[in-house]
């Protein structure tokens, strides 16, 4: 389990990789629709990521998909990052108050002509998850350090791969598509900051 000093470093470590790090731009192209999702982090016996699976709904276009919470801007939100915190808000009843937003991963953009900037959050865990089952069947916490194995076993490091090759198993789930380039992006970055030690041991050979 990581000390009270353990995770202070981390999260410095962590902010400094996103904030001194080169990330995706902006799509010049003006025809895609914006949308913007939380890379959320929680420390719990190892720093987590929060992922969703979309609900089981027939003819529902992101049926069992894996993702980060988010969704599309609404012309009421400022900025890509309020778009984050109102989702978070809404799909997960978590409070902006209650996550402190580190920055911006930068732009991935879908097949279905979305843009996605995607943002890291810290979660101070003092709210309780409340989703929408109408939305989201179930809430998973993945630990950081097995999606930097699953990134290191399959050969991720330094190249991002196809779609169909690019995905991140956990359990009886899979990452893919969008969110799995997020995630890899996300591993790159940090990979070259963070030290090993601060997640957990399966991932001390990543240095």
């Amino acid at each position: 389990m990581l000390t009270y000093s353990d995770q202070t470093l981390c999260i410095e470590a962590l902010s400094r990789a996103v904030m001194e790090s080169e990330h995706p731009p902006c799509p010049r192209n003006e025809g895609f629709k914006p949308a913007s999702v939380m890379a959320l982090m929680a420390f719990e016996a190892a720093p987590n990521l929060i992922f969703i699976q979309k609900a089981d709904n027939k003819g529902y276009p992101w049926r069992n998909q894996m993702a980060l919470p988010g969704g599309h801007w609404d012309p009421g939100d400022t900025s890509r990052k309020e778009t984050a915190l109102r989702e978070l808000k809404e799909e997960m009843g978590i409070s902006r108050g209650h996550v402190s937003t580190i920055g911006s991963l930068g732009h991935f953009q879908t097949i279905n002509n979305r843009d996605i900037e995607a943002f890291v959050g810290l979660w101070d865990q003092e709210q309780e998850i409340s989703f929408d089952r109408a939305e989201i069947q179930r809430v998973f916490h993945i630990p950081l350090a097995h999606l930097f194995s699953v990134h290191m076993e399959k050969g991720f490091c330094k190249r991002l791969p196809g779609i169909e090759e690019l995905t991140y198993p956990f359990e009886d789930v899979v990452i893919w598509g969008v969110t799995a380039k997020i995630i890899h992006h996300f591993i790159e970055i940090v990979r070259k900051t963070v030290n090993p030690l601060y997640f957990d041991e399966q991932a001390g050979n990543l240095s």
